[in-house]
């Protein structure tokens, strides 16, 4: 089995209020979400990777190379977010050009790590929200694992550029993951799924498996559930989760934020490979 190193994986919300310029006179309510962020993607770059790959639900399974860039012009802030790293003449995103195809979740992505100046190469992958559990675990093993690419000629088309890796097993290239997701958008009345009685315990099963970087419970979340709940981070999750199953060592989670402020639960978390090889 020929491995690519995965070091490190980030995961954060991706809520449009995160960004201050979006969310205005209430950027200060998400102040303790987005400090909890921006520890995940400080923990994250502190594993020295050498390419960071983002994963995100979007309206299709695809991947997005760095010419691609994502905006917030649909809630009110006309900002475009390029996916690689900007330049120092260009902080705003102004050089990016042709259409915003990046979904919110990349965006997010994007925007966390420009707002931590990191110049990293990063690449990214969108995962279809009705992606069964079996693909999104095959999906994420076709990240640290090479051999795959010849196993699965999707994964290969998927994942090949993102990873920086061919099916020859090359595997020099250090990987970082940073995954975006919510959990359930049902928590309260005014939530924007209204009031789900199975949203809290769906909650806090993925709050506890990502607190022990639990692969098992999160390739274990029902699709139809989640879909149910709005809750955009299940797909996601388990590409995580495969991704870190076929890596081959033991590993550690740490849950840094958990909560529903305004009816859908955001949760942040920093996973780290704890052992050697099984």
């Amino acid at each position: 089995m020929a491995l690519v190193p995965l070091v490190a994986a980030a995961v954060c919300p991706h809520p449009p209020l995160l960004v201050p310029e979006v969310a205005g006179a209430a950027s200060a309510e998400l102040d303790e979400l987005r400090t909890a962020c921006d520890g995940a993607v400080a923990r994250l770059l502190a594993a020295e990777p050498d390419r960071i790959v983002l994963i995100g639900c979007g309206p299709q399974t695809m991947t997005f190379g760095t010419a691609e860039h994502g905006s917030f012009r649909r809630y009110g802030v006309n900002r475009r977010v390029p996916l690689s790293p900007i330049d120092a003449t260009d902080r705003t995103g102004e050089a990016a050009v042709g259409p915003a195809r990046l979904p919110l979740s990349l965006t997010i992505g994007a925007w966390l790590l420009g707002r931590a100046g990191t110049a990293l190469p990063r690449s990214a992958v969108a995962v279809a929200p009705d992606e069964p559990a079996a693909r999104c675990a095959t999906l994420g093993a076709g990240l640290p694992d090479a051999d795959l690419f010849d196993a699965d000629p999707l994964n290969a088309d998927l994942l090949g550029s993102v990873t920086g890796n061919t099916s020859d097993g090359d595997s020099s290239c250090r990987l970082g993951l940073l995954v975006l997701g919510d959990g359930s958008a049902c928590r309260v009345e005014w939530s924007p799924g209204y009031d789900d009685p199975r949203a809290e315990p769906y909650d806090q099963a993925v709050a506890r498996a990502l607190a022990g970087a639990d692969t098992v419970a999160l390739g274990a979340l029902d699709a139809e559930l989640s879909a149910g709940l709005k809750a955009t981070g299940r797909a996601p999750w388990q590409v995580l989760a495969g991704a870190v199953r076929a890596a081959g060592v033991p590993w550690r989670g740490e849950l840094a934020y958990a909560a529903a402020p305004y009816g859908v639960t955001y949760l942040v978390a920093s996973w780290a490979p704890t052992g050697v090889a099984r």
